[in-house]
Formats: C-alpha cells, sequence, structure tokens
C-alpha cells in the first residue's frame, strides 16, 4: 500500500493518492476508501481497479489537517493502510483507523 500527497501551487489543495497492489488486495474485486473526507460514507469513493490489479483513488484534501481512514474490501472487510502516517483507536475501541497528515 502506498499514499502520495501532492501539494498543488495554484490553491490550497493537497491531492492524495492511495494504492492497494494486487498482492494486498486479498483477491478483492471491489476497494473503497472510506474515511473523515467523505463523512464515512462506505460508497462515496470507490477506488479503480487497474489493469495490473492495483486499486487507486485521488482525493483532494485541505492542508494542515489529519484524516482518519480505512479500506473497505468487498463491502465485508476492513483493512488499514499500511503505509498510513500514524493510526488511532477507533471510536469503538475495538481497532485503529490509519490517519493521513496533510
Amino acid at each position: 500500500m502506498s499514499i502520495r500527497k501532492k501539494y498543488l501551487k495554484t490553491k490550497p489543495i493537497c491531492k492524495v493518492t492511495f494504492k492497494i497492489p494486487k498482492k494486498e488486495s486479498r483477491g478483492a474485486k471491489i476497494i473503497n476508501i472510506v474515511g473523515d473526507f467523505n463523512d464515512w460514507d462506505i460508497s462515496a469513493t470507490p477506488m479503480k481497479s487497474l489493469k495490473n490489479g492495483t486499486f487507486e483513488a485521488t482525493v483532494d484534501l485541505e492542508p494542515n489537517k489529519e484524516y482518519q481512514f480505512r479500506y473497505l474490501m468487498d463491502g465485508n472487510h476492513w483493512e488499514n493502510d499500511w503505509a498510513a502516517d500514524k493510526y488511532v483507536p477507533t471510536e469503538f475501541g475495538d481497532s485503529d483507523n490509519s490517519v493521513v497528515v496533510i
């Protein structure tokens, strides 16, 4: 898994690209990225499946903030990003959320 940040010079936005290689997708057919930036809507940000099996999504995020997120694979399996900037406990206390710091 990887996270790439590209800060725009022309406006206060950071384009953040989240990638999950085929090997790490656990055979998932559909992966959605779910987090603070889309109000934890499980269908708001589907990741695109590339020809090589990698899943990818780019989100525009406001700088100087932290965003919690997780991946939802095939609608039933939650996964954290191993490349996250940090992790914080969920409000349910049973697992952690990934965090990207912009």
